[in-house]
């Protein structure tokens, strides 16, 4: 078992950290996804056997704080607000440094940023601002949004490393901006190539936007870490 340390010093930052990382990933997450944290550090503790500091970056506003304009709301009547560019900031700008700094990492460290959903999306639309991250993990993530495909073919990708994952029935849906998911992500997947992204994943799982989020999550960092580990642990 790798030595863990779990510190929660801040209110919108949780941190499991091995000995020595040799990776940095986060995660956006919100109050109810927090306990999922602890789970996927196990499970790609037990797959990948290089040290790496998994964050939970935690939002505020989930519809306001992740979404990259805004857009009205297509299930619920929260709307999206369309502060994205305030969380990439804070997150690239205070965030991360602080991470480096805490945990004296070297400046050029691996830095992974992934999400769920919404927060998938926001992985996404963050590769197209800055090139900071190394790869991206964007599982179920929201590209029947507003205006992304629109987006993502009018903009090019800064990340070399993408992973998209989606559950094989969340097309099932009588809502008709979520029905058509499974083609947008086959869109943002062939924009990736592109894109001349150097690797570039597209997973089909098992069961809807709801089933085994933790897994799903895992499975994406560590396709991420596989992607980029050679020339970390080579430089």
């Amino acid at each position: 078992m790798k030595e863990m340390m779990k510190n929660r010093t801040y209110r919108d930052k949780i941190v499991y950290c091995a000995k020595d990382p040799k990776f940095v990933l986060i995660q956006m997450v919100d109050e109810d996804m927090i306990d999922m944290l602890s789970e996927q550090y196990h499970i790609i503790s037990s797959v990948i056997e290089c040290p790496f500091l998994l964050a939970g970056y935690v939002v505020n506003d989930w519809n306001k704080d992740l979404s990259p304009w805004k857009a009205k709301a297509v299930f619920g009547k929260k709307n999206f607000e369309g502060a994205a560019r305030e969380t990439l900031d804070d997150l690239c700008g205070s965030f991360i440094p602080q991470l480096k700094k805490e945990h004296d990492l070297d400046d050029d460290i691996c830095v992974i940023l992934g999400g769920y959903s919404l927060a998938g999306l926001f992985s996404l639309w963050s590769a197209y601002q800055t090139d900071v991250f190394d790869a991206v993990m964007a599982a179920s993530a929201s590209v029947w949004f507003s205006g992304w495909i629109d987006y993502a073919k009018a903009n090019r990708i800064k990340c070399k490393n993408v992973y998209l994952s989606l559950g094989d029935r969340e097309s099932d849906t009588k809502n008709p901006v979520m029905k058509k998911v499974e083609e947008c992500m086959k869109t943002q997947f062939a924009l990736l190539f592109r894109d001349s992204a150097d690797n570039c994943a597209l997973e089909f799982n098992e069961g809807n936007h709801f089933t085994d989020v933790a897994k799903r999550c895992a499975k994406g960092y560590e396709w991420c870490i596989e992607q980029t580990k050679c020339h970390y642990l080579l430089h």
